[in-house]
């Protein structure tokens, strides 16, 4: 637009036009300007107003502008509560559909904390629970560009995975839906062991192999009673198979090595000592002079996946720490909770800075903003990174003086 009217604007402009007169010259003008105008209305309308939206629920959408809160303490993260809740609710009025950037953390990392923040949405568990196949069928394999995977697994791990922690937080026993959730989840596993993740990158939680096969082990250890009880041959092979894929397999990047600590936790006859060192030097040398932790520390851009698109790989060259990636609240949290996973004491300098830089860093809305790494538009990924602030902090003892009360 800008060319267009700086070419029409001096003497060039009036040579132009001369032999159509000035009213030809006047309506052009006019007609650049409202084309303009609608151009630009039409790109305003394309970003969202609301991160989340039902009913009377209007959820901002997050900005590195909001301000940091006044004072952190029970009410902010009885706001950050609010917010996952009010995230999670909206989804399953709006979308109805299991994903891993908002109702999945919800599933997994809210139903954990009933004593703080009262039990977690029912409607939210329905929600999954009719999502559940009512008959577990074969599922065929697909092929993509040379790339071959079983369609929806992220979709059937996340589900897996959710109601499992649903079960083991709130019911004490495995429940039938889970049951076939997790047969519907191994329906899916590719013939190396692997849960191979497939279609556009999403970082983080649709990245590599190894981490969206490190949460259908969680799925399987988080469910009460389902390993140690299993007794159907098909689902035991499965379980051995992901086991040794995720013994031997060679990490994509350093995102994975330290995911290794996780796994550790999971299914620790799988994790040598040696490897528990390597990955906790490893975290712990990433770790920047503010007390953060940055994502994009983890990985060479087109190691995260197996294709990056175009739209992907320039929102990230594009960002304006590209340069110099900061620290960010998703990576600062998990690798506070990697650590305390590992038994690394509160007191241990690493974690009080990284506890430092997180409560340094939530916003008056109670969330922990960062930017999108896959559209740049509803920064999901801020609704992933309060889950996990509020993971690390309840592992650090943050959330012993909130009560649901």
């Amino acid at each position: 637009m800008t060319s267009i009217l700086r070419y029409g604007a001096a003497n060039d402009r009036r040579r132009l036009f001369q032999p159509f007169g000035y009213g030809f010259e006047l309506a052009l003008t006019v007609g650049l300007f409202v084309t303009c105008a609608l151009a630009l209305t039409a790109h305003a309308a394309d970003k969202p107003k609301f991160q989340y939206e039902s009913g009377d629920i209007h959820v901002s959408l997050p900005s590195a502008d909001e301000p940091r809160v006044a004072t952190f303490g029970p009410i902010s993260l009885k706001a950050a509560a609010k917010y996952l809740e009010d995230g999670a609710v909206c989804w399953v009025r709006e979308n109805s559909c299991v994903n891993c950037h908002t109702t999945g953390p919800y599933m997994t990392e809210r139903t954990a904390w009933t004593r703080q923040f009262g039990k977690p949405s029912d409607e939210v568990l329905a929600d999954f629970v009719k999502s559940v196949p009512v008959e577990i069928k074969p599922v065929k394999e697909s092929d993509k560009n040379g790339h071959r995977f079983y369609p929806g697994t992220f979709s059937s791990v996340w589900r897996a995975l959710s109601l499992a922690e649903w079960d083991r937080h709130l019911r004490g026993k495995t429940s039938e839906p889970t049951e076939r959730a997790l047969r519907d989840m191994f329906a899916r596993q590719s013939s190396s062991g692997a849960f191979v993740s497939h279609g556009e990158v999403e970082i983080p939680h649709i990245t590599t192999d190894f981490e969206l096969t490190l949460q259908a082990a969680r799925a399987i250890t988080a469910a009460p009673g389902w390993l140690a009880g299993l007794k159907d041959e098909s689902l035991r092979t499965g379980v051995a198979k992901m086991k040794d894929w995720l013994r031997t397999s060679v990490p994509k990047n350093d995102f994975d090595r330290i995911l290794k600590l996780q796994l550790g936790l999971y299914l620790p006859e799988l994790v040598s000592q040696k490897e528990r060192d390597a990955a906790m030097a490893l975290l712990s040398s990433k770790q920047h002079a503010d007390g953060g932790w940055c994502v994009r520390d983890m990985s060479a851009l087109d190691d995260w996946h197996f294709e990056i698109s175009d739209t992907v790989r320039k929102l990230i060259l594009n960002l304006p720490d590209a340069a110099n990636p900061q620290s960010d609240a998703y990576m600062t949290s998990l690798a506070i909770v990697l650590m305390r996973q590992s038994n690394v004491p509160v007191a241990d300098p690493r974690i009080q800075r990284g506890l430092a830089w997180l409560k340094r860093e939530q916003r008056a809305s109670g969330r922990w903003w960062m930017h999108s790494l896959y559209r740049g538009n509803y920064h999901y990924i801020t609704y992933i990174a309060t889950a996990e602030a509020l993971k690390a902090l309840d592992l650090c003892g943050e959330l012993a003086a909130v009560s649901a009360n």
